[in-house]
């Protein structure tokens, strides 16, 4: 038997059948993976399991990276580059393999050679798990931004928290959702290097004295940030990207005292608390102990970065005086606005600048992204748990608010409510700590990411500051990798585009435009129906092996997955599948266009609305599936644990793409990107970036439905009551009736009498209000699915207009606008 040459033939000969510098590069590569199979995994290529083959192959690729990467930062500290550091308490990274092989130009070899040693090359990539450092939006975005950041060659870092367990992984027991523990760590990540010189003391609690006229901070507790690296390879360059992230452990792991008597809790209690803020993701911030985990989370990864970031800039330059020249931070979200007062502390107490030093060096170089439009959102502290935890960053805080609101009042000297609204502190009712307005008035930039949101964000949240600052405000629309969320995750398609426009489209997304040519062409149509159908079988192949049921490929899939929340609108889509649902069974016989829906997405632990809409997804998928009477022709499913690996498989096979949240509510969006990139056509309202998506891939192209944000602002002010609308429209009544009945949950009457409770006397995000508009939509998309020639020139337009949302051009705009850092 032959192995190739990535194994041994009978005789222990290694097979080099390669021909050229590639071959002879691809040889190496296989050679290599050898090696740390044999040596460092630890079994013979004969024996070796699709996991073995993953660690080995990672382990070499990481070598060749591991030489580009050391390259990368010779290159910036010899250019004396201005680097850009990308915080964020999350990045969805997902798995590296794929994208790592694609990187190095070798994952066509790889997949050859796994046949030739009789491995499968997808069931080598499945066994690698994600990584589960994210939980949605904010932080898949943070990973594209990494790609496009090492892609573009932009000397760069990103900075993080090193989970030793994501969010949750998610179950459903019973259609109910139960969270277990993302060990996502428990085989090792071959993808980090660990920096044991790399670590730095994190201070928490204690007292602030004031000797000689300084303020002195004599914290009771240091915990330590210890530092592991992970490469992220750019493409079509050699460049490689740093994510940096913290493991917290104790100073003092172990009491050998406490021990040696026998108190063996006492002996490892330091260890366990400091051990416990980067142990998960998002800790359940709903108990007092959760909040100040929490906070100590943000803190901890806020101040290691910083002290990071001011050790190179001194290694490099022996000053900080040049620090703004030389450093771009951007917050992404407010979850490290701990940096603005962060900084301030450690330049002033740990580097002798005066207050103004420190505030010019600060606003120079901080730089924030906004994400919500919703006030309820915007993180807040309460003021007594950071005086707790961090005594000396109030007391800057509130110096910061002090000189702003003196600023403020000689701007605007007769608007005293202007400075009861724009102060760092609420003192309505618990005062509280705003950390978006913090991040505000210490930023070069704030940035909204839809053109949408950044219009509201001045208008409404943010409208006091923006009379303030009128030049800080900016847009930068979000965009996503065309490496991972086309050609690594979509490759039949990939294969058409490179047949059809020769060039790098891969690093020039725009080129995707010369596709529009194509939308007549009757072939072209057909190989994109074609690889569309070989994507729905995939998605099908998974649903029956982890739900044990079949789909049918040539049915309308219907696909909405996100983070399960309330203005997200998961539940009027339900609302539409119960309507079908009614339709379907009382004329059954009808010429029904077949149709999936196809729903994915976590709640979070203790949002129990969400949590209650997964169990009515459930119990409608239950009743539908079983209902002899519709012939298979309507067919719901919850995938569970939804996470980047997933969508991998869903964006490639969906014909209909659901962006339904309350228009004024979504900030930008980036499923709606990937989806269309990939073909899927959007149904959504006028909201974030299904706007810009519309303007770009044309208005025919697209589904548009539903109130607009000023038309949902005139029905708020006008006094919205949602019975009205529940009694004024038939087939709503009886859809709620329906779903508040025993009907879907007969073993418990009650279960969704929240759900309809809420519906008919809140319904704050109007589903109500747009039930309608949307079922005609759906209407439509029926009609529109059956003209076969019609729907595929929409999807040539709809993947030909998707150029900018490339998270390069996203990246390039950052360069541009804010960070004036260059980039190729």
């Amino acid at each position: 038997m032959s192995f190739g040459i990535f194994g041994r033939a009978a005789g222990g000969a290694v097979l080099m059948n390669k021909i050229g510098a590639e071959g002879a590069e691809a040889g190496a590569f296989a050679a290599s993976v050898q090696r740390h199979l044999m040596n460092d995994v630890g079994v013979s290529p004969a024996m070796a399991r699709a996991g073995e083959w993953m660690r080995a192959t990672a382990m070499a690729s990481r070598d060749r990276l591991g030489e580009r990467w050391v390259q990368t930062q010779e290159e910036d500290v010899a250019n004396h580059a201005r680097r850009a550091y990308y915080l964020s308490a999350e990045f969805l990274i997902g798995r590296a393999m794929s994208n790592a092989l694609a990187a190095l130009n070798l994952d066509k070899d790889f997949a050859q050679e796994m046949a030739s040693v009789g491995a499968s090359a997808p069931d080598v990539l499945e066994s690698e798990p994600d990584a589960a450092l994210g939980n949605g939006g904010l932080g898949r975005l943070a990973a594209c931004f990494l790609d496009s950041l090492a892609t573009l060659g932009v000397p760069s870092m990103g900075y993080g928290i090193r989970y030793e367990f994501g969010m949750f992984s998610q179950r459903i027991a019973d259609g109910r959702q139960v969270e277990v523990p993302d060990n996502w760590l428990a085989q090792g990540n071959p993808w980090e290097f660990p920096r044991r010189d790399v670590a730095y003391p994190i201070p928490y609690g204690g007292w602030v004295d004031h000797v000689e006229g300084r303020p002195v901070w004599s914290p009771h507790e240091r915990i330590l940030a210890r530092a592991y690296d992970m490469v992220i390879p750019g493409h079509s360059t050699e460049r490689v990207c740093t994510l940096r992230l913290w493991r917290a452990t104790a100073l003092d792991e172990l009491d050998l005292a406490a021990h040696t008597r026998g108190d063996y809790s006492r002996a490892s209690e330091a260890r366990s608390r400091a051990e416990n803020i980067s142990w998960v993701l998002y800790p359940d911030d709903s108990t007092v102990q959760g909040r100040e985990l929490r906070l100590r989370q943000e803190f901890f990864f806020v101040s290691a970065s910083l002290q990071d970031i001011i050790a190179r800039h001194v290694r490099e330059y022996g000053t900080l005086e040049n620090l703004h020249e030389k450093a771009a931070i951007q917050l992404n979200d407010t979850h490290p606005a701990l940096a603005v007062p962060e900084l301030m502390r450690l330049l002033m107490d740990e580097h002798d600048f005066t207050w103004e030093q420190a505030w010019y060096q600060t606003e120079r170089i901080i730089s924030y992204t906004n994400h919500t439009l919703m006030p309820e959102a915007l993180e807040t502290w309460p003021v007594g748990i950071m005086q707790y935890l961090l005594p000396r960053h109030l007391d800057i805080v509130y110096e910061i608010n002090r000189r702003f609101l003196d600023r403020v009042g000689k701007l605007f000297p007769n608007e005293p409510e202007l400075l009861r609204r724009v102060s760092l502190i609420n003192e309505d009712g618990e005062r509280r700590v705003r950390m978006a307005y913090l991040s505000i008035v210490a930023s070069t930039k704030v940035n909204g990411v839809a053109k949408l949101h950044s219009d509201l964000m001045v208008q409404t949240i943010f409208s006091d500051f923006a009379r303030i600052y009128p030049d800080r405000f900016t847009n930068v629309t979000n965009g996503v990798t065309p490496r991972r969320w086309l050609a690594q995750c979509n490759t039949g398609l990939a294969n058409l585009i490179d047949a059809t426009i020769p060039g790098n489209w891969r690093c020039d997304l725009d080129q995707l435009k010369r596709l529009d040519e194509f939308a007549g062409d009757a072939g072209f149509r057909q190989k994109l129906a074609d690889i569309k159908l070989a994507n729905k079988q995939r998605l099908a192949a998974y649903v029956e092996r982890e739900l044990g049921f079949s789909i049918d490929p040539n049915a309308l899939f219907d696909i909405q997955v996100k983070r399960m929340h309330e203005y997200k609108r998961q539940l009027l889509n339900v609302l539409h599948v119960v309507q079908r649902y009614r339709e379907m069974i009382a004329n059954p016989n009808a010429d029904w266009q077949p149709r999936v829906h196809v729903f994915a997405g976590k709640a979070a632990s203790a949002y129990r609305m969400a949590k209650l809409i997964i169990h009515l997804i459930h119990d409608v998928a239950r009743a539908v599936n079983n209902d002899a009477r519709l012939k298979g022709r309507l067919k719901v499913v919850f995938l569970p644990d939804y996470r980047v690996s997933v969508g991998e498989k869903i964006f490639p096979a969906a014909d209909i793409s659901e962006q339904i949240s309350t228009a004024g509510t979504e900030a930008s969006g980036t499923g709606n990107m990937k989806f269309a990139l990939n073909g899927a056509l959007t149904v959504g309202t006028w909201d974030g970036a299904n706007i810009e998506i519309a303007q770009s891939v044309g208005l025919d192209n697209i589904f548009v439905f539903g109130l607009r944000t000023e038309e949902v602002e005139k029905l708020a002010r006008q006094g919205y009551n949602p019975s009205a609308w529940y009694e004024g429209n038939a087939d709503l009544k009886a859809v709620i009736d329906m779903i508040g009945s025993a009907y879907f949950s007969p073993e418990e009457p009650d279960r969704y009498r929240p759900l309809v409770d809420a519906l008919l006397h809140r319904d704050q995000y109007f589903l109500l209000a747009d039930f309608a508009a949307y079922v005609e939509t759906h209407r439509a998309v029926d009609l529109a699915y059956r003209d076969r020639d019609a729907w595929l020139t929409k999807v040539v337009h709809n993947i030909a207009g998707m150029g900018t949302f490339s998270s390069d051009r996203t990246i390039r705009e950052y360069c541009q606008r804010i960070w004036k850092v260059p980039a190729r």
